[in-house]
């Protein structure tokens, strides 16, 4: 009978600190959720920087991480500014098919929109004018959006495969726009590193990662000077 009693006795105890131990592991786990949440409130007060594009802005061939969106991910971080870049690149992608899908995009709230879009149409001889309607309607969405959100344009150039007169017409598209919004504009994406195989994969137009570092810079020569000012 005493076997019995010390039994239970022992068996009460060990019940009792099974239960503070379920209670602090419960506590624990309450814990490490309300870091979480404080850390996805403050990635949330970050301000975003959308990088609008095709092929050149997702990085085809390449990491994403390789990508100038990513570098410039990089360069923010290094100097402890708030921003969190997105990368909203798409391989293919043309004015026209970057103007269906641009409400989609801007879902989100954006404080910088990178504009890089053109080349693909300028490669296939799309009609300037189109080229030139679709980029002004995407910019026209942005500020429609959000009056506030920054813009960013990224220039851009052709071979003169087209020839002359397209190829003149189709550069000037972009300081135009530029102006005409008042908005910033990076004059030539690929200055530096168009024309160079040693920065370009082997299709000649689709940086390496050395060529991106490049591209970053000019992208940051310009950008730097926007998020100064957030």
């Amino acid at each position: 009978m005493r076997n019995l009693v010390r039994y239970c006795l022992i068996l009460s105890v060990f019940i009792m600190f099974s239960c503070g131990e379920n209670t602090d592991k419960k506590s624990g786990e309450n814990t490490v959720e309300e870091v979480q949440t404080e850390t996805e409130i403050q990635k949330s007060e970050k301000n975003v920087i959308l990088f609008f594009g095709n092929s050149l802005t997702a990085g085809m061939g390449l990491e994403t991480s390789e990508a100038f969106p990513a570098l410039i991910q990089n360069r923010l971080d290094s100097l402890n500014y708030n921003y969190e870049v997105i990368n909203a690149g798409l391989s293919g992608e043309t004015t026209a098919s970057g103007k269906n899908r641009i409400n989609w995009v801007l879902n989100q709230d954006v404080d910088v929109f990178v504009l890089e879009l053109g080349a693909n149409d300028g490669l296939r001889g799309i009609p300037l004018e189109e080229t030139r309607k679709n980029l002004q309607d995407i910019i026209n969405s942005v500020k429609e959006k959000n009056p506030d959100t920054k813009i960013v344009l990224a220039g851009m150039q052709i071979p003169p495969n087209m020839g002359e007169a397209y190829t003149t017409e189709f550069k000037n598209i972009f300081p135009e726009l530029a102006e005409k919004n008042n908005i910033a504009l990076i004059p030539f994406l690929l200055e530096g590193v168009a024309g160079d195989p040693k920065l370009n994969q082997q299709d000649g137009i689709h940086p390496t990662a050395e060529g991106y570092e490049i591209v970053a810079d000019n992208v940051w020569s310009v950008l730097g000077d926007v998020v100064e000012k957030e």
